[in-house]
């Protein structure tokens, strides 16, 4: 027989004690009866906080860190690798005086303190601070043989353009105003180099006295980017009448960023006939009377800053020289022909059987020709040297029948008068 037991009263530690006005916290606070599971006032709930808080106080204690930007770690002031440059602040370039001009050449051990690149294209603002380098080169006239001699050495701490925080540099020079492919001449290219050393001299022919004091030579530095277009990186620029003739001047230039004058480099004819002569081009021609065998020697040596007359910007020129009156088939020679470019070198040189006494009464057409397959040849310019002929050209016929035997070089402008009276193609 089993009895159930009666259920166990209330434990007064488990009381229930219903929430009333009367009561306050203090006395439930104090109340020795109180447990951690009596069903008391609740406690206050704590303030919430969003999965995202939660993560950043656990995560990322601490200020929060700016986030490095790309170009931080690309530097641009010193050789690569290296550590991050400190940010630069933005400050107003004044225009830069050296000697009373801007942009002038700087002797050795004279170097820049601030960029003057404020001047450089609006789409390219972040760089308007950045130091773009230096460029140091020679230059030399040699007024007896025609040439100005550039002799590009080294740049240094040049802006990196490349994603590896390098370039891949070379320096192209022209001569203005009148920039064209004529008198255009380029470094070789190095790679993956900010301090590139070219020591490499390229030489500008036919540059006569007038033309250094009218001239400025211009020097590009670029990067070259095969799969792309090259980029710009600075240039310089030396106006050639502070040169003296025969002095060896050394540059060390800071790079700059100068606004293109497309007005400048625009060719015109308005101006009048000395433009148009120059657009020809020029050619040098050596004379030599043989007396031993009663002939007239015709050096066509070389050719310079011609007429671009084909559409990919050169010309295919060759060199026909007649003499006149006409003595025939053996009056008239042509060189051979040297294809694209527009400073075309020949180094040949052609008899006329003539005594001393019909030369006198001579006259010869040298005149430059642009080759055509299958097509008419197009004129670029002529020279006539003669008895009728007028101030340099009559000084080089004169000087040849003065001093028999000797070579006698001249360079002479080629003009559109020098055209011969044939000019049928060949």
């Amino acid at each position: 027989m089993s009895v159930s037991k009666p259920p166990p009263p209330p434990s007064t530690s488990h009381l229930a004690i219903p929430p009333s006005s009367t009561s306050t916290p203090s006395s439930s606070a104090t109340s020795p009866l109180a447990t951690p599971h009596s069903h008391g006032p609740p406690p206050p709930s704590p303030v919430k906080i969003s999965m995202q808080e939660h993560f950043a106080i656990n995560v990322c204690p601490g200020p929060i860190l700016p986030i490095p930007q790309i170009s931080d770690f690309f530097p641009r002031f010193h050789d690569y690798p290296c550590t991050p440059p400190p940010p630069r602040e933005k400050k107003i370039l004044k225009e830069e005086t050296f000697n009373g001009e801007t942009g002038v050449g700087y002797k050795d051990g004279e170097r820049r303190l601030d960029n003057d690149g404020d001047t450089e294209e609006a789409n390219d603002s972040d760089d308007e601070d950045t130091y773009l380098g230096t460029l140091e080169f020679t230059l030399l006239f040699d007024q007896e043989n025609n040439c100005l001699h550039c002799t590009i050495n080294k740049a240094k701490g040049l802006k990196a353009m490349d994603s590896n925080g390098l370039a891949d540099p070379y320096v192209k020079l022209h001569l203005l105003p009148g920039a064209s492919k004529a008198n255009k001449l380029r470094t070789k290219t190095l790679k993956n180099t900010l301090n590139p050393v070219w020591n490499e001299t390229l030489i500008y022919h036919g540059i006569t006295a007038a033309d250094m004091t009218t001239k400025t030579l211009r020097l590009c530095v670029c990067d070259m980017d095969r799969l792309g277009r090259n980029e710009f990186i600075g240039e310089v620029r030396v106006a050639l009448k502070k040169l003296r003739e025969g002095e060896n001047k050394r540059y060390n230039m800071g790079l700059e960023r100068i606004t293109q004058n497309k007005e400048a480099n625009n060719q015109t004819v308005e101006p009048g006939a000395v433009v148009a002569e120059e657009e020809r081009g020029r050619i040098l021609v050596s004379l030599c009377y043989n007396t031993e065998k009663g002939c007239l020697l015709v050096g066509i040596i070389r050719c310079a800053h011609l007429a671009a007359m084909d559409s990919n910007g050169y010309s295919d020129p060759f060199v026909k020289i007649t003499l006149q009156p006409d003595m025939g088939k053996k009056s008239k020679y042509k060189t051979s022909v040297k294809k694209k470019t527009l400073n075309p070198e020949f180094n040949e040189e052609f008899s006329y059987e003539v005594t001393m006494d019909q030369l006198a009464k001579k006259t010869l057409e040298i005149s430059v020709w642009d080759y055509d397959l299958g097509m008419s040849n197009d004129f670029i310019g002529g020279v006539e040297l003669g008895i009728n002929a007028s101030g340099q050209r009559l000084r080089h016929w004169f000087d040849c029948l003065k001093n028999k035997g000797k070579k006698v070089e001249y360079w002479h402008t080629l003009t559109q008068q020098g055209a011969p009276s044939s000019d049928k193609p060949d």
